[in-house]
């Protein structure tokens, strides 16, 4: 089972095992980085649940398989189409997900609503809930009251990447199911096999990936080594003696209207190379970073950091991306974030 996905055997072995018994919950929660895969696993488990052609598991080329896999997402301008369950092109699999920042409360009480009707095909119906972190207080109050009764025939799968954000009482009513990064040689192996890489096109973003095939997939080689040289300039600035406002005049950029799209990508840039260097500092062995192509750099930055805090500014980095989600002024935090990086 799961042989078409990359990565993750513990999570296969523990999928497989629950399928084989017959004894699926109804409601599970697939957590891990993003990009790791864990829609996809969700889905392949609908897919092993509903084909009728499982030798070693789903056979991926009925129609049963093909519709089960094909969605067709609004786009962002039609915010009404997201306060409901997105259907794929089978009538029994469906999927609810943010619209910016936000779940809906109305697409997670139509999943309620859903949830009790009959399957029109398959034997269960479906429901996945991506970035089931985004859900606010109201929607995930209405998503418990389905929880805590799911019909039998029923089964609702929570994708996320921040399961900690989710509500103690959702937690404990669904089978937590973990899923690890990558090795960068299954990325790499990945780029190659699925989507037609060559092992040169390949090697960079799979290093850079951070053990996300989503994250490798979606890379913008050129970009992000232009962000990447804006990062490594703050940290030189705010490590060594150097230039504040430079610094300062980055996160001005970061928040102009050419990057602005690109900032939280920006801030997971800084964020590896801040692990890089954390990394070096408590190793002393610049091979073990993760951007190895700057690790003379790097092991310069670790040598000078001395006693900084760079745990403290992971932590910093991660509240700014939590405070993301209430609309908070970019540029002022951006500020106050490097600004507190020099103290």
């Amino acid at each position: 089972m799961f042989s078409r996905l990359t990565g993750n055997t513990h999570a296969k072995d523990v999928l497989s095992r629950l399928i084989a018994k017959g004894r699926v919950p109804n409601s599970l929660i697939f957590a891990g980085d993003e990009g790791v895969g864990k829609r996809q696993f969700a889905l392949e488990v609908a897919r092993l649940l509903i084909c009728k052609d499982i030798s070693d598991g789903a056979c991926g080329v009925c129609s049963t398989c093909v519709r089960i896999g094909s969605f067709s997402i609004p786009g962002a301008d039609d915010r009404d189409a997201f306060k409901r369950v997105i259907w794929s092109d089978h009538p029994d699999v469906g999927m609810v997900t943010a619209h910016n920042r936000s779940i809906f409360v109305d697409a997670i009480r139509h999943l309620e609503t859903e949830a009790n009707f009959l399957p029109y095909e398959a034997g269960s119906r479906f429901f996945i809930v991506n970035d089931a972190d985004k859900m606010n207080d109201a929607a995930s109050n209405a998503l418990l009251k389905t929880l805590e009764e799911p019909p039998l025939d029923t089964h609702i799968f929570l994708v996320t990447s921040r399961p900690d954000s989710l509500l103690p009482t959702i937690r404990s009513r669904c089978q937590m199911i973990r899923f690890s990064p990558l090795a960068v040689e299954e990325v790499e192996r990945y780029l190659i096999e699925e989507k037609a890489f060559t092992s040169d096109e390949a090697r960079l973003p799979a290093r850079l990936s951070r053990g996300s095939v989503g994250r490798a997939v979606a890379m913008n080689v050129e970009r992000f080594i232009e962000e990447r040289a804006d990062m490594l300039s703050v940290l030189g600035n705010v490590i060594e003696p150097g230039d504040l406002a430079a610094a300062l005049k980055i996160g001005e950029q970061m928040n102009d209207a050419k990057h602005k799209e690109n900032y939280e990508e920006a801030l997971g840039i800084l964020e590896s190379l801040i692990h890089d260097i954390w990394r070096i500092r408590a190793s002393g062995d610049a091979t073990r970073a993760v951007n190895a192509d700057l690790a003379d750099r790097l092991a310069h930055l670790a040598e000078e950091s001395g006693s900084r805090d760079l745990a403290g500014w992971l932590d910093e980095i991660e509240t700014l991306r939590q405070n993301l989600a209430v609309n908070i002024n970019r540029k002022v935090a951006t500020d106050a974030l490097f600004v507190g990086m020099t103290a």
